[in-house]
């Protein structure tokens, strides 16, 4: 009875620190944060008549530490997306297909920036939640 009773109790404990740590590793490895950066308002490239993007942009990270160094490099992001997004025209923005262009590369310059200060890229995503061309 003894033996019984304490092979449960072995067992059940076991299945209490499985359990536990399964939950540690999945929060861990199932981390998503999204970082909203200030919106951009820039002139649009080009000749003629003044044209204005405003858009807002929100980056996907997949770990605090990811988080952090986004965060210490925010003003150098900032300055190069602004470069990035000033060189755009008419054509550079005017269609979906453009505007997914454009994401990706704005993505790029993001992922740049930190593979040069951080040795890695951090930044598994970026999003335009906000895109208006006038």
């Amino acid at each position: 009875m003894f033996k019984r009773l304490a092979l449960l109790m072995v067992l059940f404990f076991s299945v209490q620190l499985a359990w536990a740590e399964g939950d540690t590793e999945k929060t861990v490895e199932d981390y998503v944060n999204y970082i909203e950066l200030k919106s951009f308002t820039t002139n649009l490239d080009g000749v003629g008549k003044p044209r204005f993007l405003k858009c807002e942009v929100t980056i996907q990270v997949s770990s605090e530490s990811a988080h952090h160094a986004v965060n210490a490099h925010m003003p150098q992001i900032r300055n190069d997306l602004v470069f990035l997004l000033s060189s755009q025209n008419d054509e550079t923005v005017g269609t979906i297909e453009a505007q997914n262009i454009l994401a990706k590369k704005a993505l790029k310059v993001v992922q740049d920036v930190l593979i040069a200060e951080e040795s890695e890229s951090f930044v598994s995503d970026l999003f335009f939640t906000s895109f208006v061309v006038q």
